[in-house]
């Protein structure tokens, strides 16, 4: 046999050892998992628990990093630059993924080059919000008031180009209303504007906004997804109350750097799924109303390419410039 035969077929086995030997022994030291929100967001919140949960798989200390800034771009760009050896993983929502190319002329990364995507953490129906002082009770009735007095209404928001600005906007282009945007620096800021009536109206997370409306501080009028939530099967959707075809959500997902070797990739996968299917997690969807829906990482590549694409025109729809 000649020799760059045999080299070919040693280097071959070679890999084949290297990827399997990967996979086996990952992870042998400190994974890190990257929030680029704030301590006690949603995203932090779910991170947390999977880190403690893969701590325990895994046997190997999984710490958490909050990196917040730049409507989670900055954890982000800090993942992008990593190594795409597995000890360095995202969490985070669609804002910085799916969003954030037609928010940011100056975005220094690509969400569909410069990560791979390895599992769907979580799907969540926002809902429409009002102070329990409003006497709003439908989503008909703020349409009447928003038009009895054009311009006077303000909206609040998680932050320029959450989803919580960009079907706002839609609300009002399809209602035919005027009211004014007001955006906070994250959700739990605008809950707080929300309760000290500095606006009429939110789209926010069912489980925070529950968690006001028990204390009778706050009134949901409608959830804004595509489908009634499971959560609240007796809530109409916005959809149902003269919007048809209206809906809007946000989802979580896990992240690497790009070119993450497959065998990684699959661990990490395939532990993930098992560990998002323990008690724990259920008891974090539960508390949190998100759904859980599994995707291979092709689907959710997929499906972050027609996000994307969703994205890209509701945003322009909504004349929100890129800065």
């Amino acid at each position: 046999m000649h020799a760059p035969k045999i080299f070919a077929i040693l280097l071959m086995l070679a890999f084949g050892m290297g990827a399997a030997l990967a996979q086996e022994q990952y992870p042998s030291r400190t994974v890190k998992i990257v929030v680029p929100t704030s301590p006690g967001a949603v995203t932090d919140v779910i991170a947390r628990a999977i880190g403690q949960i893969m701590s325990q798989v895994w046997r190997q200390t999984v710490i958490i990093e909050n990196r917040a800034g730049g409507n989670e771009t900055i954890g982000v760009e800090f993942v992008v630059k990593s190594p795409a050896d597995g000890y360095t993983l995202l969490v985070t929502s669609n804002a910085a993924i799916t969003a954030a190319p037609y928010l940011f002329s100056q975005l220094r990364y690509d969400p569909q080059r410069d990560l791979v995507p390895i599992s769907m953490l979580g799907w969540v129906t926002p809902v429409m919000v009002v102070p329990s002082a409003s006497p709003v009770r439908s989503v008909q009735e703020l349409i009447a008031l928003a038009k009895s007095k054009p311009g006077a209404l303000n909206y609040g928001s998680f932050g320029t180009g959450t989803y919580s600005h960009v079907a706002m906007e839609e609300f009002k282009r399809r209602t035919g209303t005027q009211m004014t945007h007001l955006p906070y620096k994250g959700a739990g800021p605008a809950y707080t504007a929300l309760l000290r009536n500095e606006f009429a109206v939110m789209l926010g997370n069912l489980g925070s906004a529950a968690v006001h409306a028990d204390a009778g501080k706050a009134r949901i009028i409608a959830a804004a997804g595509a489908q009634r939530s499971k959560a609240r099967p007796d809530l109409p959707t916005i959809a149902e109350s003269g919007l048809p075809g209206f809906s809007t959500g946000a989802w979580w997902g896990l992240f690497a750097p790009a070119n993450l070797p497959r065998p990684v990739l699959d661990k990490i996968r395939g532990d993930a799924d098992r560990m998002l299917d323990t008690p724990e997690m259920k008891k974090v969807y539960q508390t949190s109303t998100m759904e859980l829906v599994t995707m291979t990482p092709e689907q959710l590549a997929q499906f972050i390419r027609n996000d994307t694409q969703n994205w890209a025109q509701q945003i322009k729809a909504a004349g929100i410039k890129p800065n």
